[in-house]
């Protein structure tokens, strides 16, 4: 790959190793903006947007592949180069990580097996995925477009970043296998944990207590809380932690209320309570989040 390669458009490149870099673009304009790169078949490609949304072009305008907000993309065929052509919609935040198969196959030679396009029947064939950006993986991506830390560790920092989206990316749990588990298999009781999740999200100012939940739904407390780590990775409410904090972030970046009555409208009754539970997952207050985002 070209690493002097001249790019149109709006994008900043770090080469945080060799055949590993990371991209990060923001189109601020209030036109589609154009980003070209050539990219070798040797390469796999991660795609994520945070905000607005873009267009991949293939095939000199033959094909195109949609990524959209809060979502990701990956990009990997051995038989044929692909280069990124790109549509940036206004107001886009767009974030690339693009790595040597080679290298990847080091990251990931333990788990070749889980990982479908790395096992030896697929090797040689081409893999697009898309899929949802989770909060956890959000908040990385976001630290990478608004970086403004000194520049000697920029590199450091990016590929602290860069592994760390990979490995949320690749987190089993996001992807949770309902075949795994043998209760699962009863569609009845997916739909009802399902329904568990869209009521403790619907309430979530005041969730219903697992008593109340598992009532509600008609499954015991025990089958309650088996299938829903299962589909969901995780407890019903370190879930709802995890969202609501997320439904946070977002409101504090809509910069229409001020921290006390984003604290409220997740179900905080008290600001200092919800600072702290915002600092227990992002790692800073709101306050310094939001100071983040405008510096």
């Amino acid at each position: 790959m070209d690493l002097k390669n001249v790019v149109k458009g709006s994008m900043e490149e770090t080469e945080i190793d060799e055949g590993f870099l990371v991209m990060t673009y923001q189109n601020e304009s209030n036109t589609v903006e154009t980003i070209e790169r050539k990219i070798d078949s040797s390469f796999i490609q991660f795609h994520f947007c945070l905000k607005g949304s873009s267009k991949f072009i293939f095939n000199e305008g033959r094909y195109a592949l949609d990524i959209l907000e809060e979502n990701s993309l990956l990009l990997y065929n051995p038989q044929r180069d692909l280069p990124i052509h790109l549509e940036m919609d206004p107001n886009t935040w767009l974030v690339s990580i693009v790595i040597s198969i080679k290298k990847f196959h080091g990251l990931f030679s333990q788990e070749a097996g889980y990982i479908t396009f790395l096992s030896s029947d697929n090797k040689d064939k081409k893999y697009y995925k898309d899929g949802k950006i989770s909060p956890s993986m959000a908040i990385g991506l976001t630290q990478l477009i608004h970086y403004n830390l000194n520049s000697s560790i920029k590199n450091l920092y990016f590929k602290g970043k860069a592994y760390e989206l990979l490995s949320l990316y690749f987190n089993r749990s996001e992807d949770a296998n309902i075949e795994q588990c043998p209760f699962l298999v009863d569609d009845s009781n997916v739909i009802k944990i399902r329904k568990a999740k869209d009521i403790v999200i619907s309430r979530m100012v005041e969730p219903p207590t697992l008593h109340e939940l598992s009532e509600e739904i008609g499954l015991n407390i025990k089958k309650l809380k088996e299938g829903f780590k299962q589909i969901y990775g995780d407890t019903v409410y370190s879930f709802l932690f995890d969202y609501k904090m997320e439904v946070a972030r977002k409101l504090l970046e809509s910069t229409d209320y001020n921290v006390n009555e984003v604290g409220l409208k997740v179900g905080y009754s008290t600001s200092s309570h919800f600072i702290v539970a915002f600092k227990k997952k992002y790692g800073t207050t709101p306050k310094k989040y939001l100071m983040s985002l405008s510096s």
